[in-house]
């Protein structure tokens, strides 16, 4: 995991740093070193496109052109402000940079029309609004159809809030130095960062350790999947029960059952209403199916390892009372979705299981906490309910007691469509049944989920890509882990 700071606290390691010799000089060549080599190694373009602004943001944009001009890149920059307006550092980049061959244009700027934009406008101490001569780069970069790379943050995004209050750049990819920020990832940040790639600067990694941070970023190689044993039985590899479907919603229920298995369960069975057996007659072969009765569910519990409870269930009275009961008396792990959620948050002073994972999308997070849900307020109710709670969205956040927020950034677009959750929910009814405890189930759900969605939007597109897609593209999710 990675620490996920606020704006606020990048400047206070940088003057820690500072204060006992650290060159800002130094940092500014460093970074413009790694950004070059991350920019040569990709090999977007041959060409460059500088915006340069008046701070330390700009002075980095330099370093890094005139690296790219050593490497046989050719390179110019748009300089937005008046020189003498610049911070030294910017300025004596930008005497670099002119030495070193690099063109810099003041006033009339021809429009780039191919290569790449390199955005050095402002950095992350960046508040308020765009306005004026930084507004009109920002656009002038947004419109040029090119791709955008940003330094540390693209322009115009307030680091630590996310927001944007008038326009900020549209990054293909954000070049971060040091450590992520907040920003990124709430508000209007994701749909400005593109991916996400880190560039150490030199910092000394003490002062990276003393950062205080606000939240998590979730990496792959923190994540190991449920061991296999090879003597193991369907039990052992875990049998879950589902309460899930009503007329009109078997497709959920049974969605949430085969992700179960498709996670590595042993064995699913679905309790559904009555008179649903038609609507489940397409539902896959190796789900059992039986209409719910309470006696039959509860000897079933006895020897389940895991329950997920809410796809497709409904919210009449009846199944109001039904989930008050199973909340009052379940002792297995339980993930609670859906139509379960929704009852939930007009009942919040209902029992939850022990060891539970709540699934709420943004909507529905707002009814739980009858408010706009925020990362302090997520992590207080996880607390003070004492389970484990999947904000869903891009991205997707997981919150436990006693854990910093977990921000999970795989996944993409194509996945909000009907069914998605649904999926979720099944992987992670089938790893707690593994053994996997609520916290370390709902993480690596969360990534599984991610990537599962990520590689079936390479071949169906975001725009076609369907729930049962992140089903059939599960499989190449765990091959990333298996053969990592």
């Amino acid at each position: 995991m990675e620490k996920i700071i606020t704006a606020h606290e990048m400047t206070r390691i940088e003057q820690m740093a500072y204060a006992n010799g650290a060159s800002p000089g130094l940092f500014m060549e460093n970074a413009g070193k790694a950004i070059s080599e991350i920019l040569t190694f990709l090999n977007l373009a041959d060409q460059v496109f500088l915006l340069v602004g008046k701070g330390n943001n700009g002075g980095d944009a330099y370093a890094a052109g005139c690296e790219l001009l050593n490497s046989g890149f050719s390179v110019e920059a748009w300089h937005v402000y008046p020189l003498e307006e610049c911070s030294a550092l910017c300025q004596e980049q930008h005497d670099r940079f002119t030495e070193g061959g690099g063109i810099v244009h003041y006033d009339e700027v021809p429009f780039p029309e191919e290569g790449i934009i390199l955005d050095g406008l402002v950095g992350t101490g960046f508040e308020g609004a765009a306005e004026g001569v930084l507004a009109q780069a920002i656009s002038f970069a947004n419109n040029a159809q090119l791709p955008i790379v940003a330094i540390d943050i693209p322009s115009g995004l307030n680091g630590t809030t996310g927001e944007v209050a008038t326009v900020a750049i549209h990054a293909l990819m954000t070049i971060y130095l040091g450590l992520p920020k907040l920003g990124f990832f709430i508000s209007s940040g994701w749909n400005h960062v593109g991916e996400l790639v880190h560039a150490d600067f030199g910092m000394d990694p003490e002062y990276l350790a003393a950062a205080h941070p606000v939240a998590h970023l979730l990496h792959d190689g923190n994540l190991e999947l449920p061991a296999i044993q090879r003597s193991r039985h369907k039990y052992e590899a875990g049998y879950v029960l589902g309460v899930a479907g009503s007329p009109g919603m078997a497709g959920a229920a049974s969605l949430s059952s085969i992700a179960t298995l498709r996670a590595g369960a042993g064995i699913v069975r679905l309790f559904h209403p009555e008179g649903l057996e038609k609507e489940l007659v397409a539902a896959p072969f190796e789900v059992i199916k039986e209409p719910f009765h309470i006696d039959r569910f509860l000897v079933e519990a006895k020897r389940a390892k895991a329950l997920f409870i809410g796809p497709g269930m409904g919210r009449t009275d009846d199944k109001k009372q039904l989930l008050q009961i199973l909340l009052a008396t379940i002792t297995l792990p339980t993930v609670v979705d859906g139509d379960a959620l929704f009852l939930l948050s007009e009942n919040p002073h209902w029992r939850l299981p022990d060891a539970c994972i709540l699934t709420p999308h943004h909507k529905e997070m707002e009814r739980l906490l009858s408010k706009e849900p925020t990362l302090p307020l997520c992590q207080e109710f996880a607390e003070q309910k004492k389970v484990t709670l999947v904000l869903k969205g891009g991205p997707t956040v997981v919150f436990h007691p006693g854990e910093l927020p977990l921000i999970v950034t795989h996944g993409d677009p194509g996945m909000a469509t009907a069914g998605s959750g649904d999926v979720l929910t099944g992987i992670l009814a089938g790893l707690l049944a593994q053994g996997c405890n609520t916290y370390d189930a709902a993480t690596l759900g969360t990534m599984l989920h991610g990537l599962a969605g990520e590689q079936a939007a390479i071949d169906k597109t975001s725009y076609c890509l369907i729930a049962s897609d992140i089903l059939d593209y599960l499989h190449k999710a765990y091959q990333q882990f298996i053969y990592q």
